[in-house]
């Protein structure tokens, strides 16, 4: 096994040492939720990623982060002035896929769920956002550790930009999205909950959680840089305030930096969008 492979797997390989798998009274799902991964997690086997291309894929991270308009074509001409004039646009391509980036890019068929999935209409179009848990809205985006990546699925509430939970996994599996909307559902339900298009949220695990809550479920028809402004807003405040300042050794150091960070944007982090309150202040006070 390579160093990256080991690092970028490592919490997930001694939490599934530690699961019983025919624990009389406890079920996996149970243990798995207890040791803070998810089942996906658990059964995953990773291939291990070169260090070119983890090199490649934090630099393309950075250049999303800021110019997150950029296509393929774009990226690859960038890289290649950055000290990699090989790169081809399939790499580039790849890796991007790899990352769950290319949803970001305008153009058809960029962001698209699996077969047979249902897609639903784009519901806020012209809408007022008035009020706390009128709408919420999740996105995944890619999260880079020393030597490998995990993703990050995070859920905020748009009138008063409260993160309302998070989960870390590392794979694109619908289990982190689902385990993490359910445990948002027990602080409260939103009138209207909205994605991408994604396969993770057309999943029928995941939008038979939504339907049955009596939440109206809406799917970006434009891209999310453009539907999905406000926690495109999250991430960039996320990566530039906390993750380009940290290289996080392992998935659990990740967690932990990521959740400090959210109790700070939270609770302390003023928003000149929300009058420089917190966004707790407005969530909880509901004005």
């Amino acid at each position: 096994m390579t160093g990256s492979k080991k690092n970028l797997v490592g919490d997930v390989a001694k939490k599934r040492e530690l699961v019983d798998w025919e624990h009389p009274s406890i079920s996996i799902a149970r243990q798995c939720q207890l040791l803070g991964v998810s089942r996906s997690g658990l059964y995953y086997h990773p291939v291990p990623v070169s260090q070119e291309n983890l090199d490649l894929m934090r630099l393309l991270d950075e250049e999303y982060t800021r110019h997150p308009f950029l296509g393929v074509i774009k990226m690859t001409n960038w890289l290649r002035g950055q000290g990699y004039p090989r790169v081809g646009e399939d790499r580039v391509r790849r890796l991007l896929r790899a990352m769950g980036l290319m949803a970001i890019y305008p153009g058809r068929n960029l962001s698209r769920p699996a077969p047979g999935h249902k897609i639903y209409p784009y519901l806020l179009r012209g809408i007022s956002i008035e009020r706390v848990n009128q709408v919420w809205s999740a996105d995944i985006t890619y999260i880079r550790l020393l030597n490998g990546f995990v993703y990050l699925v995070a859920i905020v509430d748009w009138f008063s930009r409260y993160i309302l939970g998070f989960g870390i996994s590392i794979t694109l599996e619908a289990d982190f999205c689902i385990e993490t909307l359910q445990r948002a559902l027990t602080r409260a339900t939103p009138e209207i909950f909205n994605s991408d298009q994604g396969s993770q949220f057309t999943s029928p695990r995941h939008t038979d959680v939504l339907r049955d809550a009596g939440i109206q479920i809406s799917m970006d028809g434009r891209g999310r840089a453009l539907d999905n402004i406000f926690i495109e807003r999250v991430w960039r405040s996320l990566k530039y305030e906390e993750v380009y300042l940290h290289d996080y050794a392992t998935v659990q150091e990740a967690k932990a930096g990521i959740k400090s960070y959210f109790d700070y944007y939270n609770n302390e982090r003023q928003h000149q969008s929300l009058d420089y309150r917190t966004p707790a202040e407005v969530y909880f006070n509901g004005i």
